[in-house]
């Protein structure tokens, strides 16, 4: 793991997600939650995901599912930083014509595997390509980003409960725990309490880490876990690495203004 590369990717997804946001004007972006999961973007993008330019729709490539699909500007920002996507794409987000919506719309040829935003449906898709894998005898991976707000989805505890019926080991689940939704708090709205021991009671091999320390996260996910999902709780913070979006639910989905910006950028 090349440590100072990660933190350099993990910068630059942040400073593409505020340049998005900015571009679309007097359209609104989901900004918090794309912040809250930068890190794990990165490790993954940067030096986990089998998934290059050259090999984009071949069968054995890693898959990767934004589950909560509102945080596409981190994958968006993400793929502009492995040179499938053009910054100039970024500012057509959510423009007439564009293939950078508001929510992930399939495009594998831009590396976005499936159509997602849905919440609950991202860890289903991501079942039936690891089981697939399985039945092929193929070798790649399937990693899905859940929201902790989406984990309220009852299907998402189906998805587990026959991840682990099949013992799909080539699956790795991760969560944003950034403790917000759209609404409000978590723990006011449907608390989750310990996601980890949860987690481990469907079936998963499941830890908790800091989803903004990088060695956690590389770590976390090299994991040899045999027979079973693996699930990654990350502790994040919505907003994170802008101090006046941290830990501000007014930012899940905002306009950024020219002022805003400004600041944004010498904070970066």
């Amino acid at each position: 793991m090349k440590l100072n590369k990660i933190k350099s990717f993990a910068k630059n997804i942040r400073k593409n997600i505020i340049f998005t946001a900015y571009k679309a004007g007097a359209k609104s972006a989901h900004i918090g939650g794309a912040l809250s999961c930068a890190d794990i973007m990165a490790v993954l993008y940067s030096d986990i995901l089998r998934f290059k330019k050259k090999n984009i729709i071949d069968v054995n490539r890693d898959r990767f599912i934004l589950s909560k699909g509102h945080a596409c500007l981190a994958l968006y920002s993400a793929l502009v930083e492995k040179k499938i996507l053009k910054k100039k794409d970024l500012e057509t987000f959510e423009g007439d014509g564009s293939n950078l919506l508001g929510h992930p719309i399939i495009n594998k040829i831009s590396g976005i595997e499936f159509s997602t935003g849905s919440l609950g449906m991202g860890l289903a898709l991501g079942v039936g390509i690891a089981l697939a894998a399985k039945k092929k005898n193929k070798s790649y991976k399937t990693f899905v980003v859940l929201g902790d707000g989406e984990c309220n989805e009852g299907s998402v505890w189906e998805s587990v409960l026959c991840a682990s019926h099949f013992k799909l080991d080539n699956i790795i689940i991760i969560v944003d725990r950034n403790n917000f939704q759209q609404t409000g708090k978590n723990s006011k709205i449907m608390d989750l309490k310990n996601l980890k021991s949860k987690f481990k009671s469907f079936g998963c091999e499941s830890i908790e880490i800091n989803g903004h320390n990088i060695n956690q996260i590389y770590k976390s996910l090299k994991k040899i876990h045999k027979n079973k999902p693996l699930a990654i709780i990350a502790n994040t913070i919505k907003g994170k690495g802008i101090k006046i979006f941290e830990n501000d639910n007014n930012w899940h989905h905002s306009i950024i203004t020219k002022a805003i910006y400004k600041n944004i950028n010498k904070e970066l």
